[in-house]
């Protein structure tokens, strides 16, 4: 027998009987359609052995549908006037757990422990990629990421070449990124002014690149976007500030047309370009 649906929660009430209100600056709209909810978790496939990392639980509408689904919830919030109103919602889960504090310095070895953790998080539109990057990079290594995001930096992190960004080439390079979802900017309160993709993360058992490689890519791909309008050529050479030719023949030997643009190449190709640097010592 299946357990009998959630009641919604009545974020509304639940911010006047606190005395509260979303705010602009941290990017408070909470997921209020319960469908999106829904959809939400079972994007992350969760099952009762699995640990999910929630970040910004807002209010709890998310948390109560992971508690059920997932063995262990980490729920880590930045408002310290909403964990008295989650401690109150999620008062009947004993499988969550509360951290007041910020993702972007928070010590994931000590708050998670275990790699093949699942990541699941609407995240405010402001910080997604340095978000994205931290849990990348730093503490136990997660199987996937599940971000409600905005619609047109989901479809940006799913770009190939020729469309490619920096925030596509971080996220590439660890995981292979989907679109699960769509969610209008109705099923928020307050409804924000742009549409929200469930983005899903894959993560690669390794990084595509050799870790002593990994800082050089970035240097590299970080001048190449420095200055788009620009040849690779020139924004190579200004960005890492070499003499033109040098990036030019860097280029050549890599395979790469240098008068092409940052946004045309592969993750492959960048792999390729660092490490025919490497070589030219």
């Amino acid at each position: 027998m299946s357990a009998p649906a959630l009641p919604p929660l009545n974020v509304p009430a639940l911010l006047r009987q606190h005395n509260l209100r979303p705010s602009k600056g941290l990017g408070q709209n909470y997921l209020v359609d319960e469908a999106s909810l829904q959809k939400i978790t079972a994007a992350a496939g969760l099952g009762p052995s699995d640990t999910v990392l929630e970040i910004g639980p807002g209010l709890g509408s998310l948390t109560r549908h992971l508690a059920r689904a997932a063995g262990r919830v980490i729920a880590v919030e930045l408002d310290r006037k909403l964990i008295p109103v989650l401690e109150n919602v999620l008062a009947g889960f004993k499988n969550v757990e509360l951290i007041q504090g910020d993702i972007l310095e928070l010590d994931l070895h000590t708050a998670i422990r275990v790699d093949g953790y699942r990541v699941v998080a609407n995240l405010p539109y402001y910080i997604t990629s340095a978000v994205i990057r931290r849990l990348l990079e730093h503490g136990p290594r997660p199987a996937c990421l599940v971000l409600t995001v905005q619609r047109e930096v989901a479809e940006r992190i799913c770009a190939g070449p020729g469309e490619m960004s920096l925030l596509a080439l971080s996220v590439q390079l660890y995981g292979r990124p989907g679109i699960a979802g769509h969610i209008p900017a109705g099923a928020f309160y307050p409804p924000p002014k742009v549409d929200s993709a469930i983005l899903k993360i894959d993560m690669h058992p390794e990084a595509l690149l050799p870790a002593g490689r990994i800082e050089r890519f970035f240097q590299y791909a970080k001048a190449g976007f420095s200055q788009k309008r620009k040849t690779l050529r020139n924004s190579l050479a200004g960005g890492l500030r070499i003499p033109a030719e040098k990036a030019s023949r860097l280029l050549t030997e890599a395979g790469i047309d240098p008068q092409r643009r940052a946004e045309t190449l592969s993750l492959q190709e960048w792999g390729r370009l660092v490490e025919q640097e490497d070589r030219a010592g």
